[in-house]
C-alpha cells in the first residue's frame, strides 16, 4: 500500500481525505469546534499535528488548549473569537457570571 505524505498545513480536501470524511462533515465539525481548524477568508486550513492530536485525544478542547501556544502571537484571534461568538449568537461573557 502506498504511503500518503501530507504537508504540515492541510487544506479542507486533504483533511477530508485524511479523515475519510465528506468535506461537508469536516466543515460542520470544525465550525462546531470539534475538529481543530481555521478559516482564512474563504479557505480552511488545518495543522496536521493538531488533527493527529485530536484523533488521539478524548477531548477536542484538550487539543485546542495544546495548540494555543502556537497561536499566541496571532493578532487576528480577538476578531476570530468575536466572529465565532457572533455566528453562534452567544455572548462572550456568561450572563450568570456577571450577576
Amino acid at each position: 500500500m502506498e504511503q500518503l505524505i501530507l504537508p504540515d498545513i492541510l487544506t479542507l480536501e486533504e483533511v477530508s481525505a485524511y479523515l475519510r470524511l465528506p468535506t461537508q462533515t469536516v466543515v460542520h465539525q470544525t465550525m462546531l469546534g470539534n475538529i481543530p481548524g481555521r478559516k482564512i477568508e474563504n479557505d480552511w486550513r488545518f495543522l496536521k499535528a493538531a488533527i493527529d492530536d485530536w484523533l488521539r485525544s478524548k477531548s477536542s478542547r484538550a487539543v485546542l488548549f495544546q495548540q494555543v501556544g502556537a497561536l499566541a502571537d496571532d493578532d487576528t484571534l480577538a476578531d476570530l473569537r468575536a466572529k465565532i461568538y457572533q455566528d453562534r449568537e452567544r455572548s462572550e461573557v456568561d450572563a450568570e457570571s456577571e450577576a
